[in-house]
């Protein structure tokens, strides 16, 4: 029998109150989903799930008489989330869905463990650790973990009707966990309705796509998604531009001991067009920071890896450093995907690394003066103070940031004059 009951997060004291908790008088509970698929992946487990036969008001009260806080925290849908020494147990009730339309479900709560986990997504998903560790599989679970198959419960497009979301999340996890080449039905049915992403909110396609931009490499999976039309119905940007540059990325990025980002690399496989990122931010309702984050990209300058050190300064003052830095690591990343064996492309990453290095510590120096400089010199208030003080504030730039207060004055003066 396959096993968690050696875990550290299995022998925590609070999911142990928990157990206790669900499992008297009759019912039941069973750790279910991500805590239990990592554990058996040898990967880190973070939140901790549970299923029970309890209905919610059950463990509401429950939790009452035992002193642990419950938060009803979707209970329409049967889910309690209780508290122990801070740390939070999400306790959902069996459920059968009763309607879907590829969006929501409407659902009725169960005893029958059976028809929960059948409505799951994904086999590697559904997988249950009852309280005394052991793995209880019902939908073949296990046998996908061993060979990091990703695949759908039973029929993927029936699985796939029920929540169209699932076509992203069938690639995310395959770009987390997967190995090897996506399940051939999966990847069909995910084909076939793939213009059905349009029905989504586009929080949700972001929140994956996201996701799955943040895996340890998210190549592969970005590849079938091209494959099978996936990636231009909710990325058309990409369909002329590609996704070639990821995989010198993702070994850039391992190498130099970056963290992966998934903005860094939607910047990779989209163009740094101004109008058509703004469509893109807007379509996927990207956060403003986000927005901005591709808006710096593609308004920066382009840098010349043999720039002069004078040169990148007075570049970063007039760019800033956000786009400057996202247009380096994505150049970086390209030379030293072409860098074996050429002299050429090794000489460029050194400077390119140079340069981001830099960028990456670089403060921006303050202008000495101000319009009210301009204006305590006798010019008066209007377009010519701006104009002074541009033209002061430029020559200061060129002299690499040099003159200081008193030669900028005097220089004011004469000009005032």
């Amino acid at each position: 029998m396959t096993s968690v009951a050696d875990q550290a997060w299995f022998s925590d004291p609070a999911l142990g109150r928990v157990f206790a908790l669900l499992n008297a008088d009759g019912g039941e509970g069973r750790v279910v989903g991500g805590a239990v698929r990592n554990s058996l992946m040898g990967l880190a487990v973070a939140d901790i799930d549970i299923a029970t036969t309890l209905l919610p008001e059950a463990v509401i009260e429950r939790a009452a008489k035992a002193g642990i806080k419950a938060v009803p925290t979707g209970i329409a849908h049967g889910t309690v989330t209780l508290v122990i020494d801070g740390r939070p147990f999400e306790v959902t009730t069996l459920r059968t869905d009763v309607e879907t339309d590829g969006r929501h479900a409407k659902v009725a709560f169960s005893t029958d463990w059976q028809s929960d986990a059948e409505r799951r997504d994904l086999t590697i998903n559904a997988l249950y650790a009852n309280a005394a560790g052991e793995v209880i599989d019902l939908v073949g679970g296990l046998d996908d973990i061993e060979k990091r198959n990703i695949r759908f419960i039973g029929d993927a497009a029936t699985r796939i009707e029920e929540d169209y979301l699932r076509i992203l999340r069938f690639f995310r996890f395959f770009a987390w966990y997967g190995s090897g080449r996506p399940d051939a039905e999966g990847l069909k049915a995910s084909s076939v309705a793939r213009s059905k992403l349009k029905t989504l909110s586009a929080e949700r396609v972001w929140s994956e796509l996201r996701k799955l931009l943040s895996a340890k490499d998210p190549g592969r999976a970005l590849l079938w998604m091209r494959q099978v039309a996936v990636l231009t119905e909710i990325l058309p940007e990409t369909e002329k531009w590609g996704i070639d540059a990821i995989p010198a990325l993702v070994a850039t990025e391992k190498a130099l001991g970056w963290a992966p980002d998934p903005l860094l690399r939607l910047a990779a496989i989209v163009p740094p067009d101004v109008a058509r990122l703004e469509v893109l931010a807007a379509r996927l309702k990207l956060s403003n920071a986000e927005a901005a984050y591709f808006k710096s990209w593609a308004k920066a300058a382009p840098v010349n890896d043999e720039i002069s050190a004078g040169g990148f300064e007075r570049l970063l003052y007039r760019n800033g450093t956000d786009g400057i830095i996202v247009r380096l690591k994505l150049a970086l990343g390209v030379a030293r995907g072409k860098a074996e064996g050429s002299f050429e492309e090794m000489s460029r990453s050194a400077r390119l690394s140079k340069l981001l290095d830099h960028a990456l510590i670089w403060k921006k120096p303050q202008f000495p003066l101000n319009g009210g400089d301009v204006m305590a010199a006798g010019v008066p208030t209007g377009p010519k103070v701006g104009e002074i003080l541009s033209a002061l504030e430029n020559q200061w730039v060129e002299e690499g940031f040099g003159p200081d207060r008193a030669a900028l004055l005097a220089r004011l003066s004469e000009i005032a004059g």
